[in-house]
């Protein structure tokens, strides 16, 4: 049984859920983002929120119930504040700077990576050490975010690289003489 479908969306002031066909869309300060449904779910729009109902009692309705209701909860939030990913540099001579529309990163190659911001993305750097990718869309928050990272991800023996604010890398000892 699903512990997270049950319980319907909170919707907060200034955010508004609308239910056109099968397509879900919520409207807030920062923007507006459309889910379409699955065949497996029902959904209702009402004054204590929006509850989401499988259809049926199979395994993939059920699964999709908690998933559906996960969605829109992340569609709720992204309207109302957005996501944010921190990420910070380590490493001598690693740095990042936003220039134009492009992120550019010195990352210890021979060249500077330039990475086009996507639409609906902004990035910024306080520090040349530290980047922070905000959106309204959790996942494409989370996609750019690990895009970033993928382009020099942390090393376990002096930690250089780039990673995520809260992430503990493992390290490991050297070599012994």
């Amino acid at each position: 049984m699903s512990r997270v479908g049950k319980y319907p969306v909170p919707v907060p002031a200034g955010v508004t859920v609308a239910l056109q066909g099968r397509t879900v869309i919520a409207k807030g300060k920062l923007g507006e983002l459309k889910l379409d449904l699955t065949d497996e779910v029902d959904v209702e729009v009402g004054a204590s929120g929006v509850a989401v109902n499988p259809r049926g009692e199979s395994t993939r309705q059920r699964t999709m119930w908690g998933t559906t209701r996960s969605l829109i909860n992340g569609m709720v939030v992204g309207v109302s504040t957005g996501f944010t990913k921190s990420m910070e540099i380590n490493g001598t001579g690693y740095r990042a700077a936003v220039q134009g529309s492009d992120l550019v990163l010195s990352l210890g190659y021979s060249h500077e990576i330039r990475y086009p911001v996507p639409k609906g993305i902004k990035i910024t750097c306080e520090k040349p050490t530290a980047i922070k990718v905000e959106g309204i869309d959790k996942r494409q928050v989370g996609q750019v975010a690990a895009e970033i990272r993928g382009f020099r991800g942390p090393e376990p023996y002096k930690g250089k690289g780039v990673k995520y604010e809260n992430e503990m890398i493992l390290r490991k000892e050297g070599k012994k003489k």
